[in-house]
């Protein structure tokens, strides 16, 4: 039989609400989480939850011993208090199923993760006793034994401090724990730097299609900030996630921002500069793929043609049918006026 160590159960499931990715209880051991499946609740959680909350809120009634064994551990967790010890059996019994069906908890926390990715490999032995629960968890890949043993460590901790400690993440031995702080540019060189975080939840999903509604104005001799982000967003899809996903990306310029996309003779002419400092930017955003479409009432209004426009704008009838138009085409909007 096959349980989750039960004291990580107990403690260490603060967050559940939060993290938790419900597969619906589909899928078997050590097939993953169930494919196919997006974040949200299961038809436990809100019970598990429950439980989850009353252990930790009386954490110091709960009693724990940890023996480390050549291939796992060994762990004793019981409580004096009657109602303790009955919700801590209550739990192992739901916990048991999500291990079975490969349902994590705590998938924010990379150890816990880690763990749920090998509960195939992981021999459990779970006794209970007059006061909780006897578990004894081994296995033969080495490297999941290393888990198991770190994992016992962090339960411990959380026994001790409760929410305090529950509330962090907690390395995967034998990886790099450092935090990166290395800005990268994996689309977009030299503008809107983004930090990699292949295991945050919600990455970047492939095939989504983003609709930038640009409208606020800057200064004239200096880069619009707006651009600046979408130049960030476009690196978040190229590989700001786990993996480098392929996204559709739409801007449309309106309102004071109209006149950023001016072709440099226009510019110069409207501001009295020496160029337009938004087209460099602009132009590297068109090489990766970025559609750009510019408010053709606007820029009339303006005073300005289709023809002051840089020619990888298009000068659409207006920002208002562009909009309607792409998000009935499954644009997802995003307004971004500065």
């Amino acid at each position: 039989m096959f349980r989750l160590l039960i004291a990580a159960i107990v403690i260490g499931s603060v967050g559940w609400s939060s993290s938790v990715e419900a597969q619906g209880f589909r899928g078997g051991r050590g097939g993953g989480p169930g494919r196919g499946q997006g974040p949200g609740p299961d038809s436990r959680q809100a019970a598990d939850m429950e439980v989850f909350h009353y252990l930790l809120e009386n954490h110091t009634k709960i009693e724990r011993t940890v023996k480390d064994l050549p291939n796992g551990v060994e762990t004793l967790t019981e409580s004096d208090d009657p109602e303790v010890a009955a919700k801590i059996q209550e739990h192992v019994h739901w916990m048991e199923v999500r291990i079975e069906k490969t349902n994590p908890i705590r998938r924010r926390d990379p150890l816990f993760n880690e763990l749920f990715r090998h509960t195939d490999k992981i021999k459990m032995n779970v006794v209970k006793t007059d006061k909780g629960v006897q578990v004894t968890e081994t296995s033969d890949d080495p490297y999941v034994a290393k888990l198991l043993q770190a994992h016992a460590m962090v339960v411990s901790k959380f026994v001790e401090h409760g929410f305090q400690e529950a509330m962090k993440n907690h390395p995967v031995p034998g990886k790099d724990v450092a935090v990166k702080t290395e800005v990268i540019y994996p689309a977009i060189q030299g503008h809107g730097g983004v930090y990699q975080l292949p295991e945050a939840p919600q990455q970047p999903r492939p095939n989504t299609k983003i609709l930038i509604d640009i409208t606020a104005a800057s200064e004239p001799d200096k880069l619009n900030p707006a651009i600046e982000k979408v130049a960030r967003y476009v690196n978040i899809y190229a590989g700001a996630g786990k993996e480098k996903v392929d996204a559709e990306i739409a801007l449309v310029f309106h309102g004071g921002a109209t006149l950023a996309v001016l072709n440099e003779a226009a510019y110069q002419s409207e501001f009295k500069t020496d160029s337009n400092p938004n087209l460099e930017l602009l132009r590297d955003l068109h090489h990766a793929g970025v559609a750009m479409f510019v408010c053709g009432q606007t820029l009339r209004a303006k005073g300005k043609s289709p023809e002051d426009v840089v020619v990888f704008v298009d000068t659409a009838v207006s920002a208002f049918t562009t909009s309607v138009n792409l998000q009935a085409d499954g644009f997802a909007y995003v307004p971004l006026a500065k």
